[in-house]
């Protein structure tokens, strides 16, 4: 008799507290920033940014409209439980508020940010990866202009579960603004933000790497803040 998603979901639980304490014990290499040192133990400001005190717009030009009626998150791939969840399922997973830093590759960062929304790994706990998935990609409702090319980003499994690793559909209290994202978009604070995808509307969870769409275009797969690490090498 084959295991139970239960037991499979009990076994990828623990390879998930793996993956966090790998994640945090992780060297970062040489760390560039300065100011007083954030919840991390990495300087508040990463080399290259300036803080700023409004939260700056960029997209690909393209502005998708999505009702909370008609939003849908598909979760799938190398997973044993695949979803896809409307507004209200979503809603209905276990909620978190969070503090962050916001770091933009073009050289601007904001600062104690406050979300509401769903961890990562809370979704991923709920589909069960396969034990040989190793990346997270993300796709947005949004597409190149012209073009019927989505917005993706890419980034490790290890990366994607660590705690401040949300699905957001809250900032400062009130409902995500559409500009930036809304009804929901992932947040990644340790990385550049590129690396969370807006208007997200899928997850797939993968055996092997594949550049989104800026890492297709010149942009650093891995996009360390505090290695300065915007572009690939």
């Amino acid at each position: 008799m084959g295991d139970t998603l239960v037991e499979r979901r009990l076994r990828y639980l623990e390879r998930q507290k793996a993956l966090r304490s790998q994640a945090a014990q992780q060297d970062p290499g040489q760390v560039l920033g300065s100011g007083p040192a954030n919840r991390h133990g990495m300087p508040r400001v990463p080399v290259g940014q300036r803080v700023v005190p409004n939260w700056p717009v960029l997209d690909l030009g393209d502005l998708p409209e999505i009702s909370l009626a008609d939003w849908r998150l598909e979760i799938g791939g190398l997973v044993d439980n695949p979803v896809t969840l409307d507004w209200t399922a979503f809603l209905a997973l276990p909620q978190v508020e969070d503090e962050s830093d916001f770091h933009c590759v073009t050289t601007w960062s904001r600062l104690d940010n406050h979300w509401t929304g769903v961890r990562f790994q809370t979704l991923a706990e709920l589909v069960v990866p396969r034990p040989d998935v190793t990346t997270v990609v993300c796709t947005g409702y949004d597409h190149m202009p012209g073009s019927r090319i989505p917005y993706t980003t890419n980034l490790p499994l290890a990366r994607a579960v660590e705690d401040d690793v949300l699905l957001v559909h809250a900032w400062e209290g009130q409902p995500l603004p559409a500009a930036h994202g809304g009804p929901c978009r992932m947040i990644t604070p340790k990385l550049y933000a590129w690396k969370g995808t807006k208007w997200i509307r899928r997850i797939e969870f993968r055996d092997r790497d594949q550049p989104g769409f800026w890492e297709a275009r010149g942009y650093s797969n891995t996009a360390e803040p505090w290695q300065d690490d915007r572009f690939s090498r």
